[in-house]
């Protein structure tokens, strides 16, 4: 099993938690969280990255693991939100692997630049 499997399941998962597709908020937090909106996913992933800082912070391993678990977790129910997928996410890190990052900072202001000349 891989990363990108384990991140398609737990995808399927989440996708499977959409009120559309069925999911309850009485007895589902995933479902739940569809419910309430963008606003208060957006809020859940800003507070898990928060969490994830502060775990980093104490330099507490298993806690950092725990935290960025629970982060990544809320950016899987963000990406459903906006009809999106990990496999994509994982694309992009794949298009960007063997770039520099300042190469890919570069690249990607060049990018805005020619996009408010437009």
């Amino acid at each position: 099993m891989t990363g990108d499997d384990a991140l398609a399941r737990l995808a399927a998962v989440i996708e499977s938690r959409k009120p559309a597709a069925g999911g309850d908020p009485a007895v589902s937090y995933v479902a739940r969280l569809f419910s309430k909106g963008t606003d208060a996913i957006l809020k859940k992933v800003g507070e898990e990255a928060t969490e994830v800082v502060m775990a980093a912070k104490d330099g507490e391993p298993e806690r950092i693991v725990a935290e960025m678990a629970d982060l990544w977790f809320h950016c899987l129910v963000a990406l459903a939100q906006f009809g999106l997928s990990p496999a994509q996410v994982l694309a992009e890190l794949r298009r960007r692997e063997g770039l520099s990052g300042l190469e890919e900072f570069a690249l990607r202001k060049a990018q805005q630049r020619e996009g408010e000349r437009g």
